[in-house]
């Protein structure tokens, strides 16, 4: 005949009893008087739904399974205001869950005795999310990064960094797909600007080798022009070792081409030049060639030059602004460095801000543009230029 459950009260435990071993519902009260459990008990031990509760205000509620904590339940963590509710195995996270901090981070996911492991989502304070794989606790693994300022990022991850391969896209439109490390563009890759730019090729640190940094107009320091004659110019964008930049697209260029300024106030028989200037009201450019211009517009007209160049079709408009195959930055027309690795976070790096436009690419990827106009000056002998 089975033992009945028996109530006993004794200096920590309250509760029922059967065989004179705790069983079924009670309340146990440790001796150090720390710990508090009040739940089911089995043979003794702490076994079905129970809740254990400790001094500072930290508590487990939940299942046990032979005096252990182990299966679903919620724990709270007092100190920090950290709770977790999921899976247990022997008194460790174990399992699916969601931990959740006070300062706004959640994590939803598998773990291994405690620790990240597996496949999780996870919300950072910063506002960032991150779904994809983990490993000893950090991003490793194929993921995807969504930034609370739109960008998002989609590849591989080492050890919390971007490495391998991925895609980065921004919330301006531009995207570089290729290879990472250290959280850097390194490595081949292609960035597309939102501008239309393209720069393709090695990467190292975040910023593109070889990338253009000088122009320089062909053709020597002086180029005689007569009125009625056309005139043209062949424009190259160079690497800071004056080679020839690759690997480029998209970029445009603004070129200024000037009448030399003589102080002459045009009258009733002036030309129709100097009548446009009277009329455009420009104040006169100082040069490094000590004399001064003024801007004389180029012709809208779209042309095709082919020589040993290799040089694509470009246009040129009034403005004078030409399509090159080849970006050349603001400033000198120097290159500076993006963040990205802003630490790669935000708009696309600052050596393609600027004002630019899109472009065909050579088919040797040389970053040539050619430029023509027509000459209506009557007193211009020449025009000086130099590197721009």
């Amino acid at each position: 005949m089975a033992a009945k459950h028996q109530q006993r009260i004794s200096q920590h435990y309250s509760g029922q009893v059967k065989n004179l071993v705790r069983d079924g519902f009670g309340v146990y009260v440790y001796p150090n008087g720390f710990f508090r459990y009040e739940g089911e008990w089995k043979m003794g031990k702490k076994h079905g739904r129970g809740k254990l509760l400790m001094k500072d205000g930290s508590f487990y509620e939940g299942e046990f399974v032979k005096g252990e904590i182990e299966g679903n339940g919620l724990r709270y963590w007092a100190h920090s205001g950290d709770s977790y509710s999921g899976q247990f195995k022997h008194g460790e996270l174990h399992g699916s869950g969601v931990m959740r901090s006070a300062g706004g981070k959640k994590f939803e996911g598998e773990y291994c005795y405690g620790i990240r492991e597996g496949h999780g989502c996870f919300l950072d304070m910063e506002g960032h999310t991150y779904e994809g794989s983990f490993h000893e606790n950090q991003k490793h693994g194929e993921g995807i990064m969504n930034y609370r300022n739109g960008d998002q990022y989609e590849g591989d991850w080492l050890l919390d960094q971007r490495q391998g391969h991925g895609v980065m896209r921004f919330e301006d439109g531009s995207i570089y797909e290729g290879q990472w490390r250290n959280n850097l563009f390194n490595g081949q890759g292609t960035m597309i600007h939102c501008s239309g730019v393209v720069l393709e090729g090695l990467w190292i640190n975040g910023s593109p080798s070889g990338v253009a940094s000088k122009m320089l107009v062909d053709g020597g320091d002086v180029l005689e022009v007569f009125q009625g004659s056309p005139f043209s110019m062949d424009v190259f964008l160079q690497t800071g070792g004056g080679e020839i930049a690759t690997g480029e697209s998209g970029r445009l260029l603004q070129i200024s081409v000037g009448v030399r300024f003589s102080g002459i106030r045009p009258t009733s028989s002036s030309s129709n030049l100097l009548k446009l200037i009277e009329d455009m009201e420009e104040k006169p450019i100082p040069t490094p060639f000590g004399f001064d211009f003024i801007s004389y517009p180029l012709m809208e007209r779209g042309f095709e030059r082919e020589d040993s160049r290799g040089t694509a079709p470009v246009s040129v408009a009034k403005s004078g602004f030409v399509q090159t195959d080849s970006p050349v930055p603001e400033g000198e027309r120097e290159s500076g460095s993006g963040s990205y690795g802003r630490g790669l976070r935000g708009a696309a790096p600052s050596y393609l801000d600027g004002k630019t436009g899109r472009g065909d690419q050579s088919e040797n990827g040389a970053s040539i543009a050619t430029i023509e106009s027509s000459s209506a000056a009557e007193d211009v002998s020449g025009m000086e230029r130099g590197p721009a």
